[in-house]
């Protein structure tokens, strides 16, 4: 079959695609009896399209699944996606007052199946933008967080704590956004800078001997102060700890109280405790047993014991009104800019209103111990390592988890209630309370948070908690690849599930991948118009230049993105492109097969498989950008610029030794650039003689050391040729190192046969031979830089060396 002139990738990527997933070859066998290699993808939310992060992480998984299926795994790359409970429902009801109505006015009926209109039509855009970048997931097996199986997973779960007397029902504080009209987790606040005002308020003492003053930047809660703290150890005011002050404008009388936590440089030093709005204050009130007032309500509205003109207002409004009260009756001792962080709902944009509500909360230090003990032990791994202490920070520090949410959409808590209050925890409606026997049970109104689904995904998606054969073939996982801000929304959450409810870990090295900024270092947002759609580089570039370059960029934590890596990958696959119609041109039936007769030809099969090796070291340790950049140097400069020329006049003159060893060649180049670019290398495939498999599938090379002596075989040829084109300055070479120099650099085209000046090059050489020695002599520079460094500066001299005596210097 005859290759295209050009590559086009275009077409070519989307006929894969869909052969490779008709044909079945991305599917697990949960029956097969070869070792298993497990990846969930970490479920995009379905409120939107796959952003460049999706794009990268898809990559990276992609890749590895790809590699590992051609190893000979039964490897399981498991699709899906996660409903996104607050974040869904932000989106419908904004369309929903788009359309001049309300999920209130439509009803909670009305309002769910328009909820699942929205996620049919996203859920599908998401799978499919997966396919445009190559992904080869197992798409029959594609799950989502509300499937009815994966609801009963959840439910079980919620019981199976609530048996373990996990779950408890309690008044704590919460973060409430008064526009979700939810609780929403720590992890979802978004804490922002805004210039305020830090308000000096005076508290009479009782006694009439005098006054404490303190700052607030919220004079509207003053209203609901239940005692003043200091510093135990502040010598200022030793002496009113025990006393009592009154709270201005409604006259409370509270103690003054001495406790740790308060900050002495803070303002004043003394501190206003309201328990019932500040998350600090809250606990401080539960250790000194002070009551929690409450003075705004749901809609961030005033309410409460306070004076009849302030219900109703906003917090901002009955702020001023206090600073106004404090001035008349000469309390306020002055006002200044106070610039802070403020948390605000990340869907919303709306100031977080810390409020005490009845809650169902899960303690959470028996869950975290054994996953202290996975990460502690290094069952679990991080990459880069440094996440790892950030994750085990976050578990040692853990607090009870808010587990419910007020939303209309989602997980419904399985808790039942009886006219007397008692509770029923089961996944189906009882037939009669356990406690009191009634029969009148209403189910409670709560959603639950998703760290229930998300926790559950590696397993729930296998068919737990029925004990499928999916679970028993593909349970515990292997990889984790997500961003680093998951680390707590999923990460931890699911090892924490993983050992609880099955006792092992879900998988064993996790990859926290870059961060890819806009090309300015901001970052990537389409408010902001800095975001680029993955989707666009596709269309421009291929998928394959794409992957490629993603890969490419994914060497630190932050990257800038750049279309130079891109475009490095797309002059990539045309360039492999190129060489295989060359080497596939008058092929006939030639069987590939590796039957080297001259230097060159040693030289690139033992080159094809040092890099087979240490391509292999790379991927098991995750570090694609050296992977990349390896496969580049082999394709481009060892492959195509040495061995190609130097072998195309044997090809040319139909040397069947030199065509079938050129295949046999192409073909294991193709295999290790697969999990990379598995398009343009699959198509390419096809065309070599002889193909009973797919690419895909096919298996990965073996180790071959048979002409490992010929690894270094050029490197006097390639160095001369370097020297050439530099400096114009000729090597005596003699024999094959001749031959291939002169077909590769054709030396005739510099024209006038005039040699360069070589004795201008041997002083240069001498020179960097001295600069190297007198760095090398530099015991502090040996010592304390970087070993790389040093390596680099020693090959360096070596190669100095080497330059000057083929120039008989």
């Amino acid at each position: 079959m005859e290759m295209e002139p050009l590559y086009r990738p275009h077409g070519v990527e989307e006929r894969w695609q869909r052969a490779w997933e008709d044909e079945g070859l991305y599917r697990a066998d949960p029956s097969s009896d070869r070792p298993s290699y497990v990846i969930a993808v970490p479920p995009p939310n379905v409120t939107g399209a796959l952003h460049m992060g999706h794009a990268l992480n898809g990559t990276i998984q992609d890749a590895l699944v790809r590699w590992h299926r051609m190893r000979g795994f039964n490897a399981l790359w498991q699709p899906g996606y996660d409903h996104a409970g607050i974040a869904t429902q932000a989106v419908v009801e904004k369309e929903l007052r788009r359309q001049g109505t309300s999920r209130q006015e439509i009803g909670r009926e009305a309002f769910v199946a328009r909820v699942w209109e929205w996620l049919h039509e996203y859920g599908g855009l998401i799978m499919g933008q997966f396919r445009r970048l190559g992904s080869s997931l197992d798409y029959e097996r594609e799950r989502f967080t509300m499937d009815d199986d994966y609801i009963r997973a959840v439910m079980r779960f919620f019981v199976h704590l609530y048996e373990r007397g996990w779950i408890y029902r309690d008044n704590r504080i919460i973060n409430w956004c008064p526009d979700c009209h939810t609780s929403i987790s720590d992890l979802e606040v978004e804490h922002i800078d805004v210039d305020d005002a830090l308000t000096y308020a005076r508290y009479p003492l009782a006694d009439g001997t005098g006054h404490v003053t303190i700052a607030t930047v919220r004079p509207a809660t003053i209203l609901a102060d239940v005692a003043v703290a200091v510093h135990p150890h502040d010598e200022r005011y030793r002496e009113l700890i025990g006393r009592e002050v009154i709270v201005p404008v409604v006259g409370r009388t509270v103690p003054v109280i001495a406790d740790d936590r308060v900050d002495p440089a803070f303002g004043t030093g003394a501190l206003k405790i309201t328990p019932g709005h500040d998350p600090l204050d809250f606990e401080i009130g539960r250790d000194h047993g002070l009551p929690e007032l409450t003075v705004i309500d749901l809609d961030g509205r005033m309410t409460g014991d306070i004076p009849d003109k302030l219900i109703g207002l906003t917090e901002e409004e009955a702020g001023d009104y206090v600073v106004e009260w404090l001035r008349e009756e000469k309390l306020l001792e002055k006002r200044e800019s106070y610039r802070h962080a403020v948390g605000h709902c990340e869907r919303s944009g709306t100031r977080i209103q810390p409020l005490v509500s009845l809650q169902w909360w899960c303690a959470m230090e028996e869950l975290a111990r054994p996953a202290i003990e996975a990460i502690g032990s290094d069952r679990v791994r991080f990459h880069p390592p440094v996440h790892g202490r950030v994750a085990l920070d976050w578990l040692i520090a853990i607090r009870p988890w808010n587990v419910s949410r007020q939303l209309w959409w989602g997980h419904q808590l399985p808790i039942w209630y009886c006219p007397d209050g008692h509770v029923t925890c089961a996944e189906t409606e009882p037939d009669a309370c356990a406690e009191c026997g009634s029969g009148e049970l209403r189910r409670d109104e709560d959603v639950l948070d998703t760290w229930f689904s998300s926790a559950l995904w590696p397993f729930a998606t296998l068919g737990w908690p029925d004990d499928t054969p999916a679970l028993r073939a593909f349970y515990p996982g292997d990889v984790n690849s997500t961003a680093r801000e998951i680390i707590f929304l999923w990460v931890n959450r699911m090892l924490m599930a993983g050992l609880e409810l099955l006792g092992d870990i879900p998988f064993h090295d996790v990859i926290i991948h870059s961060t890819i900024l806009a090309p300015d270092g901001r970052r990537m947002s389409k408010s902001l118009g800095t975001g680029i759609d993955p989707l666009d580089v596709i269309d421009a570039h291929g998928a394959d230049a794409t992957r490629y370059g993603l890969l490419k960029m994914s060497s630190g934590q932050d990257v800038r993105f750049s279309y130079g890596p891109i475009e490095e990958g797309r002059k990539l696959a045309n360039k492999l492109w190129n060489v295989a119609r060359l080497l596939l041109a008058d092929a006939g039936d030639v069987t590939p097969a590796a039957r080297p007769r001259e230097l060159e030809e040693r030289w690139i099969l033992a080159r094809i498989d040092s890099t087979r090796a240490e391509l292999e070291a790379d991927l098991e340790s995750f570090d694609f950008a050296h992977a990349v950049d390896r496969l580049y140097h082999l394709t481009f400069d060892d492959f195509c610029d040495w061995y190609a020329e130097a072998t195309k006049s044997r090809l040319y003159a139909g040397d069947a030794d030199a065509r079938a060893t050129a295949l046999a060649a192409l073909e294991r180049l193709l295999k290790l650039l697969h999990p990379v670019m598995p398009h343009v290398t699959e198509e390419i495939w096809t065309n070599l003689p002889g193909r009973e498999t797919r690419l895909i599938v096919a298996p990965w090379p073996e180790a071959d050391e048979r002409f490992a002596a010929d690894e270094n075989a050029l490197v006097r040829v390639q160095e001369a040729a370097e020297r050439f084109r530099r400096s114009g300055v000729s090597t005596p070479l003699e024999g094959d190192e001749k031959r291939i120099f002169d077909a590769v650099v054709r030396p005739e085209r510099a024209g006038g046969g005039a040699n360069g000046n070589a004795e201008a090059e041997q002083e240069r050489l001498r020179g960097e031979i001295a600069r190297a020695e007198r760095m090398l002599a530099n015991e502090r520079f040996v010592e304390r830089a970087p070993a790389e460094v040093v390596d680099a500066e020693r090959e360096k001299l070596e190669r100095y060396r080497r330059e000057l005596d083929a120039l008989g210097g």
